[in-house]
């Protein structure tokens, strides 16, 4: 458990952007963990085990209650989904270059923490996580297009704070 707190505590927390259920979500996951003791014993695959179930346990946390924000989402206009943008982000490389490695961090950290669950979610499961677009849309149930959308909109969203000073 030591070994992987701070991993598995760490996807979670950029996952769900809250600390609190961060906590509960690792508590969960060590529970898995523990029910499963004796094929991790000796495992070398441990941690890449605990990674994929602290993800699906925090994706399948997301999913239950967005439910309870989703009035707010149908007040929205409908956004054509078959719509994809069609320009990329230019973002400059020099924009986190001045900081060393901790700062940059932390700052990507907050930035991240700044956006809405929407955008900030498969964001990570993408750049952090390394999932595909098709894994991360079937997790989510959400399509492939809004997918892509809530992506592009949290880069444009992301690169937008990182550039404050």
């Amino acid at each position: 458990m030591r070994a992987y707190q701070n991993m598995v505590f760490s996807t979670a927390a950029r996952l769900t952007g809250n600390d609190a259920q961060a906590q509960d979500i690792t508590q969960e996951t060590f529970l898995k963990a523990y029910e499963n003791f004796d094929m991790l014993r000796q495992s070398p695959t441990a941690g890449g085990w605990l990674k994929t179930v602290v993800t699906r346990m925090t994706v399948n946390y997301i999913v239950r209650h967005r439910n309870r924000w989703r009035f707010f989402a149908d007040l929205r206009r409908a956004e054509a989904e078959d719509d994809e943008p069609d320009f990329d982000l230019p973002v400059p490389d020099t924009t986190l270059a001045d900081l060393d490695d901790a700062d940059r961090h932390e700052r990507i950290e907050q930035a991240l923490q700044g956006l809405p669950d929407h955008q900030r979610v498969p964001l990570v499961l993408f750049h952090f996580e390394d999932m595909s677009y098709e894994d991360i849309a079937r997790q989510l149930r959400i399509s492939l297009p809004k997918l892509k959308t809530d992506i592009l909109r949290g880069r444009v969203a992301l690169a937008r704070t990182l550039e404050r000073p």
